[in-house]
């Protein structure tokens, strides 16, 4: 009865989406004020998402999963509901990134010890995420080697992203 609760609930959705609203609303914190003080995001995401809108150059560079930074050089900062867009320099070629918040894996504010590891899932569109999610993760029954393995949102070691 208990795995039948949790599954029923999704307490493993709410969770992520949870975790996605703290990295939306601290995008839009600094859409709206910049980044104050020392801070700095370290933001890495699933590239073959849907809705991953980037160049070609990067995508063929990084065919599953890049990193960014949003530090001193960025501009045009624009967080919605689903997703956030940002121009960058990658070796002073300039590129506008489109990113779904579903296809975001992890995030971290080195300065402040803090990191986030979400689960990445596909986006369906319109609708509430918590049914989109629902239906992009895998059934925590699944057999090992049938596609369909389970994932579990980990938490991830903040010692990663000290300083020396």
């Amino acid at each position: 009865m208990g795995i039948m609760a949790e599954t029923y609930l999704g307490y493993d959705l709410m969770l992520q989406e949870a975790l996605r609203g703290v990295v939306r609303e601290t995008l839009s914190q600094v859409a709206s004020r910049g980044i104050l003080g020392n801070h700095h995001f370290l933001i890495s995401f699933r590239t073959g998402q849907p809705g991953v809108d980037i160049p070609e150059f990067l995508r063929s560079q990084y065919p599953d999963e890049m990193t960014i930074v949003l530090q001193h050089q960025f501009s045009g900062l624009e967080v919605s509901e689903d997703a956030f867009s940002v121009s960058l320099s990658f070796n002073k070629v300039p590129a506008y990134l489109t990113i779904p918040f579903a296809a975001v894996t992890r995030f971290a504010d080195p300065p402040a010890n803090f990191g986030l590891q979400l689960v990445a899932t596909e986006s369906e569109g319109p609708g509430p995420a918590s049914a989109r999610d629902a239906k992009a993760l895998p059934k925590p029954d699944a057999e090992p080697g049938s596609g369909r393995e389970a994932k579990t949102a980990k938490v991830v070691a903040l010692d990663s992203f000290r300083k020396p």
